[in-house]
């Protein structure tokens, strides 16, 4: 089996629907899949920051800017395209957006998701769907230990909550309409969902997360003030989870029946680190940078700790991190400062780095 088991030999005109695409994750994807060779259409509401990463990119893929709740339009692409491979990425996918806008966060994470199901049921060239939720779906005991696939679903707020709820309507789908005793007789479609830690990364300028305030902080030369400085996460490099929902299409599209499944996807337990850490790994790579920490008191709930325990992509995968999280921050503040202070892209060549140092047996399970 050829290393990593992500190539151009099993991508190459591969028809690849994203939703999504617009976003920090999707436009990521997009250009790693098109550098593969694949037949790629996006389906998303236009990007909202400025910047823009998937403006900057420019991409020459087919792009539909239109939303998920939208089914007739949805299905129309579908019918159009006729995609083998699907991944669902496109979400309200903040925290603090969700208390503001619960009706909002519940009909995009849910009836889209929904919507995008039932696209996929009705499009019979679709053989692989990879619903891409967040370790947010589970029921957080703010245990020290990481969470494992088997663990309860749950949320304390509104996005975690539906985040929870895209993993149950998954399981429902796959046990009612793409049942894995019947592949192959009935239907050929596999379905699989992907929990990912907190993933890091150039081209993110999303409201209320940690490493687009501090950059855009940095661009306007003032102070960012570091609210919930103790906060334990799953840090990672959005590489790293992409690279698995990459393999667990590959396999499913493969007909591996045993792997339609939920998957998480994070760096070991030790890397889990709090947010005050985050920053100073940051600093260091960036000393313009200049924060201060801030109380919490008065803010929405958010937990304290999380972690992700994904011996099971180990273990049924062979899927394992490349970068540690030293490495993804280093990466990640490079790409900013690049951007921020020549105008360059190092989004190509990031793919192309960490594609080069995957270990050989990557992948070959």
């Amino acid at each position: 089996m050829e290393k990593m088991a992500i190539s151009q030999e099993f991508w190459h005109g591969k028809k690849v629907f994203i939703t999504g695409h617009t976003g920090f994750k999707g436009s990521w994807l997009a250009l790693w899949l098109q550098k593969l060779g694949a037949n790629v259409c996006g389906y998303s509401l236009p990007e909202k920051s400025i910047p823009s990463h998937w403006n900057l990119l420019n991409l020459n893929i087919r792009s539909e800017i239109a939303d998920i709740r939208d089914s007739q339009r949805l299905e129309k692409i579908f019918r159009e395209f006729q995609p083998e491979i699907v991944f669902h990425l496109a979400a309200q996918a903040l925290v603090r957006a969700s208390y503001r806008e619960p009706v909002e966060t519940y009909s995009t994470n849910v009836m889209g998701t929904l919507h995008v199901f039932e696209a996929c049921r009705k499009t019979d060239s679709v053989k692989a769907i990879v619903n891409v939720t967040s370790d947010k779906c589970y029921e957080n005991k703010e245990w020290n230990r990481g969470y494992k696939e088997e663990d309860a679903m749950g949320g304390h707020d509104p996005y975690s909550s539906s985040k929870a709820c895209s993993e149950i309507l998954t399981a429902s789908y796959r046990n009612s309409y793409f049942p894995t005793q019947e592949y192959g007789i009935k239907h050929h479609t596999l379905l699989a969902s992907c929990r990912a830690g907190n993933v890091i990364g150039g081209g993110d300028w999303a409201e209320d997360r940690l490493i687009p305030d501090i950059m855009r902080s940095v661009a306007k030369g003032s102070l960012v003030e570091i609210r919930n400085p103790r906060a334990i996460r799953p840090w990672q490099h959005l590489l790293e989870p992409l690279s698995g929902y990459l393999l667990v299409a590959r396999r499913l599209w493969e007909g591996k029946t045993e792997l339609a499944t939920g998957w998480n996807f994070g760096p070991s337990s030790i890397e889990a680190i709090s947010v005050e850490q985050v920053v100073k790994y940051v600093k260091s790579h960036w000393d313009k940078i200049d924060y201060r920490l801030a109380t919490s008191a008065g803010a929405p709930h958010e937990a304290s700790i999380l972690k992700l325990d994904c011996s099971k992509a180990h273990k049924q995968l062979g899927w394992s991190p490349v970068w540690d999280v030293a490495v993804g921050f280093e990466k990640t503040v490079r790409w900013y400062r690049e951007f921020y202070e020549y105008g360059n892209l190092l989004t190509e060549s990031d793919i192309s780095s960490y594609m080069k140092q995957i270990k050989p047996e990557w992948g070959a399970l």
